[in-house]
């Protein structure tokens, strides 16, 4: 592996300690090239030769690298991304309408909360990712689409279970590079992100929740709840719930909304003829009073291998969403039903980490022949 430093993950303050004894405005100018778009510092051009081939003997702007591009007919795009030291993770850019366009990151080779439907939890956990790893797929992202419009850490792993490299990510992402200016300047200036435009999705894990409450970022926030009937929780999400009791959720999640006077989001993903009973409305009516909350139901997307209690995962049909969408709404909960983006690359909701179907467009690795 390179032993090089990766620039990409550090925040503003740590990459003027990195690039010391240069002066500040070196340190925001290649903060800002790499914001911009920049892979290597020959492109630099406001710094000098000298320095250039310095950095360039210490450090590296980028460490990871597009291996696999596909993409799906409802214009999301899956990139499949190696790392240094040859694992793989895959994120996605989501469109919604004609120019919005979502990041989707990821923040951990595999998952450890072994959800039973989700494909990235029977993976298992491999590593953490480093600042710099996921911070590169949001600039990967830019690379394929332009311009991003939102991040959504819903890709593979748990985020409150990497937070460190989390909040450092999000300092990155929203810092802006420290201004306008010459070099890749206004193109960093767009880059920057508010934290309004930046959600983070967690199986409930209380401590973290709890963390962003007390020492932020202010980020928006969505939880995988899926039911709020606890005993069947833990029987679909077994290593979040049983660390994560409902009672102790809803206690972090009533701190975080105190403290940042957000809605917060619950994630059900709807299991054909498993958690759509009158119980798990009336149970998601409970939980949510006292909470600004809106919750979005999310049809199962299908991965294979799937199975619940010995029997396979079906998704639901359209009528059942429908009658489980009309139930949460007669209960007083602002329910969205989410369409399904990017199934036929496996890159919807719990399909990340899943073989791409053959028949998927294959736009193959950058730079080669089309």
């Amino acid at each position: 592996m390179n032993d090089k430093i990766p620039l990409a993950g550090l925040p503003l303050d740590e990459l003027e300690e990195a690039l010391s004894p240069a002066p500040a405005f070196r340190a925001r100018q290649v903060f800002r090239w790499i914001a911009g778009g920049a892979e290597s510092f020959d492109q630099m051009s406001n710094l000098s030769e000298e320095m250039r081939r310095e950095l360039d003997g210490r450090f590296l702007v980028r460490q990871t690298k597009v291996v696999r591009r596909f993409e799906s007919g409802d214009g999301s795009l899956k990139l499949q991304i190696e790392l240094a030291d040859g694992a793989r993770i895959e994120t996605m850019a989501l469109r919604d309408g004609a120019k919005r366009r979502t990041a989707c990151l990821s923040t951990q080779s595999g998952c450890a909360m072994a959800c039973v439907f989700c494909k990235t939890g029977a993976l298992r956990l491999s590593r953490n990712l480093s600042s710099a790893e996921i911070v590169e797929q949001a600039l990967h992202l830019k690379d394929a689409v332009s311009a991003l419009s939102n991040i959504v850490f819903m890709g593979m792993g748990e985020p409150l279970l990497n937070l460190d490299a989390l909040r450092r990510a999000i300092a990155v992402l929203t810092g802006g590079g420290g201004g306008g200016g010459e070099g890749g300047g206004a193109r960093a200036a767009k880059a920057a992100f508010s934290t309004r435009r930046i959600t983070v999705s967690t199986c409930g894990v209380v401590k973290g929740i709890l963390s962003l409450a007390e020492e932020g970022p202010a980020v928006r926030l969505a939880v995988s709840l899926t039911t709020a009937d606890e005993a069947l929780r833990r029987r679909l999400m077994p290593v979040a719930a049983e660390a994560n009791p409902l009672p102790a959720l809803k206690d972090a999640l009533k701190r975080h909304q105190a403290q940042h006077t957000k809605r917060i989001t619950l994630e059900a993903v709807i299991l054909g003829g498993v958690n759509t009973r009158t119980a798990d409305i009336e149970a998601l009516k409970a939980f949510a009073e006292g909470l600004d909350v809106l919750i979005n139901a999310i049809p199962w997307n299908p991965v294979d291998g799937a199975r619940f209690e010995g029997k396979p995962l079906c998704a639901p049909s359209g009528a059942e969403i429908a009658r489980f969408a009309a139930a949460l709404e007669r209960a007083g909960l602002k329910t969205v039903v989410r369409r399904s983006k990017g199934a036929r690359i496996a890159g919807a909701c719990g399909q990340l980490g899943a073989p791409t179907p053959v028949d998927a467009p294959d736009l193959g690795r950058p730079g080669a022949p089309g």
